[in-house]
């Protein structure tokens, strides 16, 4: 079964950078895409970065191109979230995702905080 555990989350200062971390175990299945998703306090989760693994085509949503960066470690188990020049919204729970299998199943993580400081 596969298994996501985010890190590298804490209380940064506005304008600052932060780098989260995704370790992926367990998996005997193939891995279509791999994501990071945030969910504000009370706002719907939504899809902040993504990458498919046949094409390594990336994907942001607007409100972060240009400022945050999803990169793979060598062995493709690790994904992390290089943040840049943090704002007050970005504050959010961030959550590690993928899709696998021939059943395309989601798996998330348990989430890591993120908290932006003005």
């Amino acid at each position: 079964q596969l298994q996501l555990v985010e890190s590298g989350g804490g209380l940064v200062q506005s304008g600052g950078s932060l780098d989260l971390s995704c370790t992926i175990s367990g998996t005997i299945e193939p891995i279509y895409v791999m994501a990071w998703y945030r969910q504000a306090p009370g706002g719907r989760r939504e899809m902040v970065a993504s990458i498919a693994m046949s094409n390594k085509k990336e994907v942001y949503v607007d409100s972060v191109k240009g400022r945050f960066r999803l990169a793979l470690g060598r062995a493709n188990n690790t994904m992390y979230l290089q943040m840049d020049a943090l704002k007050l919204e970005d504050t959010a729970v961030y959550y590690c995702s993928t899709v696998s299998g021939k059943a395309l199943q989601f798996t998330w993580g348990q989430g890591t905080q993120v908290t932006v400081s003005s």
